[in-house]
């Protein structure tokens, strides 16, 4: 399955490619965006670790458990580009349960509150729920990363438990994991909810 292009008002959310590279750099990378990646397990410090994490990212979709995209800004000067934002991904995706994981969030701190994280969350979920048919969308934060546990419950995904001493950062400190999830069930009231909110942005 291929990962497809997800359209809406203010953003697009596109296939990641190697191509991207260059723009995602631009905004990825540097001393002002370094503290955003701190809750990621992988390094993303410099060009040669933002290549690899996206290798990695292409590796999982050929094995057809991942999907990941690029967050685009859609401009709204036809003489300007579309402007690379952030990426974001499905994670472990699994069509005989039905469910995936939406994980490898991140987005450029100049467009934090900005609306563009809720867009990209409706699109995402649009597509696992009425085009895949999941059953379940799971999202995972580490303990300390309290905005976006904040994000997930405002989301309106509901809080499942953590996994205690889950994984070793690279700086060797543990992280517990928290576990939110949306399902099935929850999907119309958590997206006429989400719908809400864009339409009040």
């Amino acid at each position: 399955m291929t990962t497809p292009t997800l359209e809406g008002i203010r953003v697009r959310l596109e296939p990641l490619t190697l191509a991207h590279l260059p723009a995602f750099e631009q905004v990825a990378l540097g001393p002002n965006v370094e503290p955003t990646w701190r809750y990621f397990r992988d390094i993303i410090k410099t060009p040669e670790h933002l290549r690899a994490w996206v290798e990695t990212a292409l590796k999982l979709e050929a094995a057809g458990t991942g999907m990941p995209w690029v967050t685009l800004l859609k401009s709204s000067n036809p003489a300007e580009p579309d402007k690379l934002v952030g990426t974001t991904r499905f994670i472990d995706l699994d069509l005989n349960n039905l469910t995936v994981e939406i994980g490898n969030t991140w987005l450029a701190p100049a467009y934090h509150g900005a609306s563009i994280n809720p867009e990209a969350k409706l699109l995402q979920l649009t597509f696992a729920f009425e085009t895949l048919h999941l059953r379940r969308v799971a999202l995972k934060t580490h303990h300390q990363n309290l905005q976006s546990q904040a994000a997930m419950r405002k989301l309106g995904a509901q809080y499942e438990g953590t996994f205690r001493n889950h994984m070793i950062m690279p700086d060797n400190s543990t992280r517990h994991t928290v576990w939110f999830s949306i399902t099935q069930e929850d999907w119309p009231q958590v997206k006429s909810q989400l719908q809400h909110r864009l339409t009040q942005s």
